[in-house]
């Protein structure tokens, strides 16, 4: 019987390991939402440099924003937020920003200030270790009445099917607890149960950071790449604040995946169809959506134009194609990335930006390197801008050029907007990348590809066959 049930087993894995990989995804992720006219729209940046000594200086706009946004509101606050605890693993921490207390306190103010105030927190499974801990934030914000929802991660399709056939055929069925681990929290303080390692090897998250209020009788939505993670508060991230009709289709798409915990939102609906022609427009992307809109972009340039990328992760292949594509047909295309050294306290294996960086270079696309001393060139950034002084576009927001983050594996917002390259906003995202690009000894902010033109054989293999399996953790 032996060779049987084995061979039973074998197939039940396999089988579940597909469905998980393959099964349908849940109504109203990957969407691309209606083009609408764009109110009030300011791009926002989180900027470290270093100055002629090595001094390191600072510029924080995206969540002094979020806590006066927050500080505003009366109605409704909605916040979709992946990283949001003071875990900093090996890091010292003696330069976080505390933003994870921050926005804590922000938001029992405000629900104490207005009781009426409907306050809902959304966050990753990853904040508790997948149950294995009790946060006294998290805590702090349900006894003041503010409803924290842990995303419902077994709604999307699997990362890595290797491990989440075995994981949903047995080990998730399992459970966890809080009431006390044997294993080390390798994200901070505390102990842990081996089920938290177990649900951690699935590689899924809902990767979003979004913020949607009321403001008088209107609505704002504010798009980024920044988490509120005290060891992230000195990481490089952009933003986008926007009002309107598109921040109802932001309190939308955030609906969707309140309701899978059975959380309701409270708000209008968006509009059906909101006419948007000419002028500046903004669209709201998730998941996939992001993907196609990013190809889509690059498709549409052509000689002359400029494509400018500030990516923290940039491995996925159709991306990578689509740049190659575009630099063989005289797009100037300029590639700063982060150049994966380090991870808070640890330091990396320049996987997987340094063996494409070399794909890049190869096929006459520049690229330079974030600097970074221990923190991180978080953003999620592509601007093109035309030789003609035409119409520009960009999009930035929580997803990195991955697999993983474009491909329907991960929940992720993002946000398209176009309209005349001398809108502010537009003009804005250009000078912030030409204050990154160019570095001086007075103010350093990249460096030259030659400073980690060091990729392998063996990184270029480990790179590919991290990007095409999951078994990975960009």
């Amino acid at each position: 019987m032996w060779p049987w049930l084995l061979m039973a087993l074998l197939v039940a894995w396999g089988a579940m390991g597909a469905w998980q990989r393959y099964k349908p995804l849940p109504d109203d992720v990957s969407r691309a939402f209606p083009e609408r006219p764009a109110g009030e729209v300011r791009f926002l940046a989180d900027e470290t440099w270093y100055g002629p000594a090595g001094e390191r200086h600072s510029r924080r706009q995206i969540f002094d924003e979020v806590l006066a946004l927050i500080g505003q509101a009366r109605r409704l606050v909605v916040l979709d937020m992946f990283l949001f605890n003071d875990f900093a693993g090996a890091a010292d921490g003696r330069e976080f920003r505390p933003l994870s207390t921050e926005l804590t306190d922000a938001l029992i103010e405000q629900k104490r200030r207005y009781p009426d105030l409907e306050a809902v927190m959304i966050t990753d499974p990853l904040n508790t270790l997948y149950g294995g801990l009790e946060l006294e934030h998290l805590e702090a914000l349900r006894e003041a009445g503010v409803r924290v929802v842990i995303t419902d991660l077994n709604r999307l399709r699997a990362s890595n099917p290797l491990w989440s056939g075995v994981w949903h055929l047995g080990p998730r069925w399992l459970g966890n607890g809080s009431d006390g681990g044997w294993l080390p929290n390798a994200l901070g303080p505390g102990r842990v149960p081996l089920r938290s390692y177990l649900a951690l090897l699935n590689f899924n998250a809902n990767h979003r950071k979004t913020l949607v209020v009321d403001r008088g009788e209107g609505w704002v939505g504010l798009v980024t790449s920044a988490n509120p993670h005290d060891a992230s508060s000195l990481h490089g991230n952009v933003g986008l604040r926007f009002e309107g009709a598109a921040a109802l289709d932001l309190l939308a798409s955030e609906r969707a995946v309140a309701g899978w915990s059975g959380v309701t939102l409270a708000g209008p609906e968006p509009p059906a169809r909101t006419p948007a022609e000419g002028g500046v427009r903004l669209q709201l992307l998730t998941e996939g959506a992001i993907r196609d809109a990013l190809l889509a972009a690059i498709a549409a340039s052509g000689e002359g134009d400029r494509l400018d990328l500030a990516v923290f992760y940039l491995a996925h292949r159709g991306v990578i194609e689509a740049l190659q594509a575009a630099s063989g047909r005289g797009v100037r295309v300029r590639a700063l990335l982060d150049p994966n050294r380090d991870a808070f306290g640890l330091e990396k294996g320049g996987i997987p930006n340094r063996p494409v960086a070399r794909e890049l270079v190869a096929s006459g696309i520049e690229v330079r390197w974030c600097a970074t001393r221990g923190e991180q060139c978080h953003s999620k950034l592509l601007l093109r801008r035309p030789a003609d002084g035409g119409e520009a576009e960009m999009i930035l927001g929580s997803a990195n050029f991955t697999r993983r983050n474009l491909d329907d594996l991960n929940l992720e917002t993002s946000v398209r907007l176009a309209g005349p390259t001398a809108a502010p906003a537009l003009r804005d995202t250009g000078d912030f990348f030409e204050r990154r690009w160019q570095s001086s000894p007075e103010r350093t902010t990249s460096e030259p590809f030659a400073a980690f033109d060091d990729a392998t054989a063996w990184q270029r293999l480990r790179y590919r066959i991290m990007e095409a399996t999951g078994l990975s953790t960009f």
